[in-house]
Formats: C-alpha cells, sequence, structure tokens
C-alpha cells in the first residue's frame, strides 16, 4: 500500500501551538486520501517550533498530489495553531512543498495548495480553479474596505485591533500599544518628573537640556549643539526625516514679494536673485497646505497656533543650501513680514522655529501618516482581496504587507482618534490632522510615489548642481534594485505584455487600489489596468519602495531630528510675530511648547523610531513562499544588489559627523510595522 510521509512546521511565535485535534487528508488527480488523525490532546506534537513527520497510508496511490486538508477540533477551549508550511513525500520519493504561513484560529477546514506560483491561466483543472475562486471570495467578506473619515483612502472594515483577521494581527498586542509605548518611553527616558509641571513652561534654551540628558546620541547631539545656524537648518530639508518639500525655484511667488535689496547681503555670486534664479541656486519649501487647517482646542487652558510659512533658500559657494528668507503666512502684508538673516538674532531665529514646527505637522501627517502608512493599507488590502496565495505576486508582495493593517488599526484606536494621544501635544490635534490629510490627498498621485520621477519634477535630481542629496542618491540606488527583482519575477511567471492584460487577478488588483483607495480619482493617475511588463515592474516597485524604503526613510530619523524640541516643536503656544523687532527670548521660550507636551513629544518620537522586536529588513523573506529556484536565485541576486549599497552606504559614512542611514538596507524593514 503507498505511503506518504507528511512533515509539519509549527511556528516560533508565542502560542504558535496546539493541544486540540488535527485531521489531515490528501487529495491528488487519481482520489482522495481518508481522514487521518494526525494529533490529539497531549501527544505533545505541534509545540511551539516544532516540525513533526507523520507516515499517511492509503489504499491506491493518489497520483499528483493537490490540494491538502487540515481540520483543527478543539479539544477543551479555543487554542490557535501556527502553521509554518507542510511537506509531502511521495511514494516515488517526490517532495512537495505547501506553505501556509497562518493561524489555524476555529474549527474550519483549511485547504493547501502546493508552493509552486500560478496564475490564473496556469490551473487547468477544475478543483484548483474552485479553489482559487473560493478563497478570494471568503477573503473578500473577510477583508472589507471602509471610509474612516470623508476624502482619505479607505482602510479596513475594523473598529480595533482585535476585530481584525488573526493572520494579520500583531503576535503581541502590547508591543504596539502605543499608549503603553509612550508611557514606557517617558518612563526609561527618565522625563515623568516633569510631567506633574505639565503647563508650565521651560525657563530657556538650557532648560530643556534636562530632558535631553540622558537620551543624547550622535546625531540628536549634534543637533542640539547646531539647530540655531543656517547650515543645520537647511540641510535638514535634504536628509532630515521629512527630505521631500524641497523644490528648485523657477521663479520667485508673487506671494513671496522677496526682493534683491532684502537678500543681497545672502547672495554671494555677484548675480541678481532673478540670475540665481535661472542659475538653480534658489530652492524654496512652500507649507500652503497648513493654511487655513484648525490649530487643536481640545485643552481650554492653552491656545495653540500654526503657521503656513513660505521659506527660500539658497546654495552658497560651499555648495551648502541655508535659508534666505521667511514669511510665516501665504498673504504678503504689513502684518507679514518677511524675515532675513540680516535681521535681529531672535527675530531669525523665531522665524526658522516657525518654519521647522510647519515642517513637523506636514510631516507627521502627509509624509509619514498618509504617503508611507495609509497608502501602504490601501496595497495590503488590495492584495488580500484580489490575489490568491498561489499568485506570484501574492508571494512577492505578502512580506511587505506584514503588519500594516495592525499598525494602523492600532493608530486609528489610539492614536490620531478624537482623544486619542495625538491630540496631546499636537497643534495639529483636535482635527487638524484630518484636515491636512483631506486636502493632501489632491497631491497624492501615482507618479509622485514613483521615487526618481518626483525627485525629476521638483528640480533635484542633479547630483551636481544639488550635491549632498543623500536621501535622494541611496533611495535612487534602492529603487533601482526593488525594480530589478520585481523585473526578475515578472521575466519568470510573465512571458508577454499579452499574459500581463489576462491575469484578471492583477487587473482586479490594480483596479481595488484605483477604486477604493484612490477613491476613484482620474487626476490621481494611478491606473486603472496594467497592459505591460514594464508598466507591471515599475508599479510593483512602487508598492515595495513605498511600504519599505520610503517609510524607513521618513520614519526612523524622528528621534534623531526631533527630540531636541526646539528643533522640532510639536506646537507653538504663542501666535507668529507679525513685526520685527520685537522678539526676546523670553517670547520664543513661552512659544515652545510647555513641559508636559515636550515629554508627550519624546515619548512619541522616541516609540516611533524604534524598530519592532525580530524586525525583518529589506530582502530578508524567512517565509518561503515561493519554491521554484528562480525566484530564489532572483531573491540571492537582489540581496547581494542590497549588501553592494549597504556596503557603499557605510563607506561614505565613515568620519562623518552627520551620517545619512536610513536608506541602507539592513536599517530599511520590509513593511510598515511601527
Amino acid at each position: 500500500m503507498p505511503s506518504y510521509t507528511v512533515t509539519v512546521a509549527t511556528g516560533s511565535q508565542w502560542f504558535a501551538g496546539t493541544d486540540d485535534y488535527v485531521y489531515l487528508t490528501l487529495e491528488g488527480t487519481a482520489g482522495c486520501s481518508e481522514r487521518h488523525l494526525l494529533d490529539k490532546p497531549f501527544y505533545n506534537d505541534f509545540e511551539r517550533g516544532a516540525v513533526d513527520s507523520y507516515d499517511v497510508t492509503v489504499e491506491e496511490d493518489l497520483g499528483e498530489i493537490q490540494l491538502i486538508k487540515i481540520e483543527k477540533r478543539k479539544y477543551w477551549y479555543q487554542d490557535d495553531w501556527y502553521l509554518k508550511y507542510m511537506t509531502v513525500k511521495t511514494p516515488v520519493g517526490d517532495y512537495l512543498e505547501f506553505p501556509c504561513y497562518r493561524w489555524i484560529t476555529d474549527e474550519k477546514e483549511i485547504v493547501l495548495r502546493d508552493g509552486r506560483a500560478k496564475l490564473p491561466r496556469d490551473d487547468k483543472t477544475q478543483i484548483l480553479k474552485q479553489h482559487r475562486c473560493k478563497e478570494l471570495e471568503t477573503r473578500q467578506k473577510t477583508y472589507r474596505w471602509k471610509e474612516w473619515h470623508p476624502g482619505f483612502p479607505l482602510s479596513i472594515d475594523a473598529h480595533s485591533h482585535s476585530d481584525l483577521p488573526r493572520d494579520i494581527q500583531f503576535d503581541n498586542e502590547k508591543g504596539v500599544d502605543f499608549i503603553l509605548n509612550y508611557s514606557k518611553a517617558m518612563e526609561n527616558l527618565y522625563v515623568n518628573r516633569f510631567m506633574h509641571m505639565f503647563q508650565s513652561s521651560w525657563s530657556d534654551f538650557a532648560d530643556f537640556e534636562r530632558i535631553f540628558v540622558r537620551i543624547s546620541n550622535t546625531i540628536s547631539e549634534y543637533v542640539m549643539q547646531h539647530w540655531k545656524e543656517d547650515f543645520m537648518f537647511g540641510y535638514q530639508f535634504l536628509n532630515g526625516c521629512n527630505p521631500v518639500l524641497i523644490r528648485r525655484c523657477t521663479e520667485i511667488p508673487k506671494k513671496l514679494p522677496v526682493t534683491m535689496d532684502m537678500v543681497e547681503c545672502s547672495l554671494e555670486r555677484n548675480l541678481t536673485l532673478e540670475e540665481e534664479v535661472k542659475q538653480g541656486n534658489i530652492f524654496i519649501v512652500d507649507y500652503e497646505l497648513l493654511d487655513g487647517v484648525d490649530a487643536n482646542k481640545t485643552d481650554p487652558c492653552t491656545m495653540q497656533y500654526l503657521a503656513a510659512p513660505i521659506c527660500l533658500l539658497y546654495k552658497n559657494l560651499e555648495n551648502k543650501i541655508v535659508p534666505i528668507a521667511i514669511q510665516l503666512g501665504q498673504e504678503p502684508g504689513p502684518d507679514n513680514p518677511i524675515f532675513l538673516p540680516s535681521d535681529a538674532t531672535y527675530d531669525w531665529l523665531l522665524a526658522k522655529i516657525w518654519v521647522r514646527s510647519s515642517d513637523f505637522h506636514i510631516h507627521q501627517t502627509v509624509t509619514h501618516l498618509l504617503r508611507t502608512h495609509l497608502v501602504s493599507e490601501v496595497f495590503s488590502i488590495a492584495m488580500f482581496r484580489q490575489l490568491p496565495a498561489v499568485h506570484p505576486l501574492f508571494k512577492l508582495l505578502v512580506p511587505h504587507m506584514r503588519f500594516t493593517i495592525a499598525i494602523n488599526t492600532k493608530a486609528r484606536e489610539q492614536l490620531i482618534c478624537e482623544c486619542g494621544l495625538f491630540d496631546k501635544a499636537n497643534a495639529t490635534g483636535g482635527g487638524g490632522h484630518v484636515q491636512m490629510v483631506q486636502k493632501a490627498m489632491k497631491d497624492l498621485t501615482y507618479s509622485s510615489l514613483c521615487f526618481p520621477e518626483e525627485i525629476k519634477a521638483k528640480g533635484m535630481d542633479s547630483k551636481e548642481d544639488v550635491p549632498y542629496y543623500y536621501y535622494r542618491d541611496d533611495g535612487i540606488k534602492v529603487w533601482e534594485a526593488i525594480k530589478s527583482f520585481a523585473e526578475d519575477v515578472i521575466q519568470i511567471y510573465y512571458e508577454s505584455d499579452e499574459v500581463v492584460c489576462e491575469d484578471v487577478e492583477l487587473q482586479a488588483f490594480v483596479k481595488d487600489i484605483y477604486v477604493y483607495g484612490m477613491r476613484g480619482v482620474k487626476a490621481s493617475g494611478f491606473p486603472k489596468m496594467i497592459r505591460t511588463r514594464e508598466k507591471l515592474a515599475e508599479y510593483l516597485t512602487v508598492i515595495i519602495f513605498t511600504t519599505s524604503a520610503q517609510h524607513a526613510a521618513v520614519n526612523f530619523g524622528q528621534y534623531d531630528w526631533c527630540s531636541w524640541i526646539p528643533n522640532a516643536p510639536p506646537t507653538m503656544r504663542r501666535p507668529p510675530p507679525t513685526e520685527k523687532g520685537t522678539v526676546t527670548i523670553e517670547q520664543i521660550v513661552e512659544s515652545l511648547p510647555d513641559r508636559g507636551r515636550s515629554c508627550w513629544h519624546l515619548g512619541a518620537v522616541w516609540a516611533l523610531s524604534q524598530f519592532q522586536d525580530n524586525e525583518l529588513f529589506l530582502g530578508m523573506y524567512p517565509d518561503e513562499h515561493f519554491v521554484e529556484k528562480p525566484v530564489k536565485e532572483a531573491m540571492a541576486k537582489f540581496r547581494k544588489n542590497l549588501d553592494e549599497i549597504v556596503n557603499a552606504i557605510a563607506e561614505r559614512n565613515k568620519n562623518k559627523k552627520l551620517p545619512y542611514y536610513y536608506l541602507s538596507p539592513d536599517r530599511i524593514p520590509n513593511s510598515v510595522a511601527v
């Protein structure tokens, strides 16, 4: 009688093992096995991290094994089980791999296909076609779209983390409890002692160092020492945690009536302002999005303020980017002066602080929340709804969707919800952040997520004209490595553009993103369908780059650049100055966040800058969804390319006082998970 050897690998997560009854059925082209009991209570099989083997004897050869059916029946209480994979050794000695990497949580039957990736056109038998359709039908009932706020990208239909499907929940929910993490961060940073003085002002800049001593690091300490300098102010637009706003100025806007007389002392080439513009030496950052956004009014005891500055910058003869003019409002007028480096010291310093505070708000809500977290969630939901586990693009993308829906759900539950933690310290709390996302949606375009295209659109693509823009340089390298990997995978499964067009699941995935994620807005430029392998490679690169590299670039530098609070004030407690010559050091300190809000802010940027436990970085794919040799070779090539980028970045950073490492692949998590 033929015998099959079945190997079962249980996950290493806490509580991954099971003491329930587990049954197995093998289904092949020539028939089905009987239902076999693999495990029952007190057998001590399927323990956490275990690999167990069983012999399954059948009456007759089953032919080519197509499906494995697994049932788990509870013994005493509901006992979740994380199944990594199963392998089957056939009577003729062939090995088949059946990836799972899912939680089995109830008494429903789970059906696995072997690990070879298949497009819809590759399935010839009715049983495989039905399995494919049934999986998607079930997923579409489980992963439903929901509007969290009007005008937002749609998100998952779940009120809390515990409502999510078990497969996409965090292994340990406490690890991503924002309230717990922020409190722990403040305790670790030794700032709890200031919380009883919540609304009191700091005495002076030196007073801020009292919460800084225990937590200094190379970059944050350098920021603390040099934050007042124009060089440091300008450098952050290139390589800080929000390096996405600066663009080359091709024409001085009418709403910023800067004259040659104003800036002549800042220009170093004996050229007029207009000539400097033409030569490409003038840059601009405009915070117009903040104009009209409501400031936080959740605390009646503390007034909070926002501004919408315009900042003009100049590339000097040392190729450093420095500010030369700042207007704190969008409408020019006598009560909206243009501040200059030649002004009184505190006038100029306060103007720069206002820009840094505005930059913080755009960074948190638009650059970080909208353009990485919310967009990545759209990709994740669409993937689960439209791509079955056997699809090569599901296998490619699923590592880059790990915990994304979970972290966003947790954020909506605790962080950015009404009366959430975001309201405690941020001037855009209390609803301002919602207004910002709604306004920013008009600029959320497909081309703006194509990294090289966006850099070029801002006029920032030339290394010769704009040196020391490490975000651009490293980002291009990582983008090209990801694109090369995507192209290699596409070549394996899509032999022609025609095959791309015929892939109904791929087209449904793309359509879901456009219709639900981007709300069907034609101006977004998101494709409704994909017709070529070249376009598919770009599309996949956008997804993987956004969920990994882009998020890393704008998330993990938050502590470095924002922990010195005068460099990134989360709120301002006095309105912007409306005239020159009146600013004092006391006025600046009274404008900056009070002690309590400073502590909350510090806890936030610390917690958000930490990697997850057991973080998986770009190119690390321990879950073997792919089993084919050509794909594994493509993965090895990808890792080799990434290693070369790591080495190049490490070499460049040697002996730098301000190293740039946020886009080093060994520091880029695979997915948005924090």
